[in-house]
């Protein structure tokens, strides 16, 4: 029996909300599996910066270091606009992906069957859709330095931001995408600007370069990220891994998202290097939407991308790759019975709130656990 450590950090807007029907899941993993889970909680965002004055205290800081995964919920609002760059609440979000050495983000889209309809593509573009986007998350133009706003004598500003990539960091992430392919269907589109940027240049001839020694035996092929963009809406089950830079994975994965009908169903995990002793990655877990303040407290919030991350939390920190399944079987089986949360609804479809949702998952849960 092992007993394995999470970090719980709800956030702002719907966080909490969501964050409460995964502890109903982990609860139930808890009464029915051998591996246990030990989960603390903690601040990050706004409401860490209404409590501490920063976007993440130390002491979580610290918690989130010591944990076997941090699952995150979202951050920010309208309520703290005007509050100091450096605190603001996606900071905290930005420091545990650095601090943590969080660089391989991984962003499924995947179509249900039973919401192929939703999606505001046509059901024959959609149906079956399962890509994965492998984004570079702590280097690029997020992170690149100088990033300045400077006063000209002209009475004009001027705004730099940074695009930065060394080799390594185009080799580790380019090293994931090749990995995670190998368990799909083989192929990775690796998606630059090489056409205008140096920085394409480099990331470009660094994949090649990884793919040539260690991975011949996947298919590779390269895309130019505006086009990408573009065939991603027109026939995006062409794709089966996709692997860029920070800012161009920010925006196609979005992209990526919606071709699903809703950011409310689809989950995210950013990924650390193994550690040399242990093997282990340090990992964040959350959903790819926000924190939505305008529907916060409503009970109108979807958390199946919240209990979804969960389930990725399962396959890629803790190897339970039989529950990971299951728990996709159940959200799955939730949504075949038509049961919609108000953001996936089609017409006058009715609608269930955040709570019953989740209680429909565990109950679907338990179902699959007696049937077995």
């Amino acid at each position: 029996m092992a007993s394995n450590r999470l970090l719980l950090l709800p956030g702002d807007g719907i966080g909490p909300e969501i964050m409460e029907e995964v502890k109903k899941v982990i609860g139930w993993f808890n009464e029915r599996t051998a591996d246990t889970f030990e989960f603390d909680e903690g601040l990050v965002g706004g409401a860490a910066y209404d409590a501490h004055g920063a976007s993440i205290s130390e002491e979580d800081m610290a918690k989130a270091k010591a944990a076997d995964a941090v699952i995150f919920g979202a951050v920010g609002g309208p309520k703290w606009d005007d509050v100091p760059y450096d605190v603001r609440p996606e900071a905290g979000l930005l420091r545990l992906r650095k601090d943590l050495g969080l660089f391989a983000n991984l962003r499924p889209a995947i179509c249900y069957p039973a919401l192929a309809d939703a999606s505001s593509l046509k059901k024959d573009v959609i149906e079956g859709l399962d890509i994965l986007i492998v984004r570079e998350l702590t280097g690029g133009v997020y992170f690149g330095e100088p990033k300045t706003i400077t006063d000209l004598e002209n009475g004009q500003q001027r705004a730099i931001d940074t695009q930065v990539y060394d080799t390594y960091e185009i080799e580790r992430i380019a090293g994931v995408a090749f990995d995670l392919a190998r368990a799909r269907r083989n192929k990775v589109t690796s998606m630059e600007k090489r056409n205008v940027m140096k920085s394409g240049v480099l990331w470009n001839q660094v994949v090649t370069a990884t793919h040539d020694k260690s991975y011949k035996d996947v298919e590779l092929e390269h895309m130019l990220a505006d086009a990408g963009g573009m065939q991603l809406v027109r026939w995006p089950k062409q794709f089966d891994v996709i692997v860029c830079d920070n800012l161009f994975g920010d925006m196609l994965s979005d992209v990526a998202a919606m071709l699903t009908g809703s950011l409310g169903m689809l989950p995210s995990a950013s990924l650390g290097a193994p550690d040399a002793a242990t093997g282990k990655r340090k990992a964040l877990y959350e959903p790819v939407h926000g924190s939505a303040p305008d529907i916060a407290g409503t009970g109108a919030a979807n958390p199946i991308a919240m209990i979804a991350s969960f389930a990725m939390a399962l396959r890629y920190s803790f190897n339970m790759i039989t529950e990971a399944d299951m728990l996709e079987k159940a959200i799955s089986n939730a949504l075949d019975k038509g049961l919609r949360t108000k953001d996936i609804a089609q017409g006058d479809q009715a609608t269930i709130s955040t709570k019953e949702m989740g209680n429909a998952i565990v109950g679907e849960l338990e179902a699959l656990a007696t049937s077995a």
